[in-house]
């Protein structure tokens, strides 16, 4: 599945499954954008020819410069994978407003400002593919993730509408929901809690970024013509 010629952006790209998406898409011959706040971390990517372009996805005016970018830089946008995302975790009695806020803005309104910005050229092109990533959480829910929870259900359902959008386009939105996957992110469980994890999951496992990058990878190549407006889940069974 090679994607020679194929203009890729992808957010949240500095760190765990993000970083595993860019590369893979990368390795399979695909111009790959990366994008994410630390100026830093994107630092590494110049390194692999990759262009790195800080971008703040809650912001409307670094979103419309970076697509901005893109377009003045290939002409043309094929892919987008928007994974930018954090957790701020609590009970929902403790939790604060900013903690809130912060959530619903990144995970979920900062999907919105980037696929609305990509939809036009998309629509111009008349073809496109975007992945959404949402998480196994969205779907099943999770204590003292109220927050993350209604964020990443609510990329399932604005995913769906796009995806009925733009059909008539031949622009293909889905849906990734990763399960538990070993990342900078999970890092902090316990070993106790992350066995406790892999007890309700059929595979017997965490997943890993690569895992994710491979579905992907698939939803976003030529090997996709016909699939839109799912929720696939990458989770070894955990929600079946």
């Amino acid at each position: 599945m090679n994607m020679f010629g194929k203009v890729t952006l992808v957010t949240g790209a500095t760190r765990g499954i993000g970083k595993a998406i860019a590369q893979r898409l990368h390795e399979s011959g695909a111009t790959v954008v990366v994008t994410g706040r630390n100026p830093q971390l994107l630092a590494g990517w110049t390194n692999l020819g990759v262009l790195a372009i800080p971008a703040d996805v809650t912001n409307v005016t670094e979103v419309q410069a970076l697509v901005a970018k893109v377009m003045a830089e290939y002409g043309r946008l094929d892919v987008v994978v928007n994974n930018a995302g954090i957790t701020k975790d609590g009970l929902l009695m403790r939790m604060s407003d900013m903690d809130w806020q912060m959530v619903l803005e990144t995970n979920l309104t900062g999907m919105f400002n980037v696929c609305r910005e990509v939809i036009r050229p998309m629509l111009k092109q008349k073809e496109g593919k975007i992945v959404n990533i949402s998480s196994v959480i969205g779907v099943i829910g999770n204590p003292g993730q109220t927050n993350y929870a209604a964020s990443k259900a609510g990329v399932i359902g604005f995913s769906k509408a796009l995806a009925k959008e733009v059909a008539s386009r031949n622009i293909l939105v889905n849906v990734v929901a990763p399960g538990y996957i070993a990342t900078e992110m999970t890092q902090a469980l316990t070993e106790e809690q992350r066995a406790d994890i892999v007890k309700l999951i059929p595979l017997q496992r965490t997943g890993t970024g690569e895992d994710v990058a491979s579905l992907v990878h698939f939803l976003v190549s030529d090997q996709n013509k016909y699939i839109t407006g799912q929720t696939i889940h990458c989770d070894g069974g955990l929600v079946i």
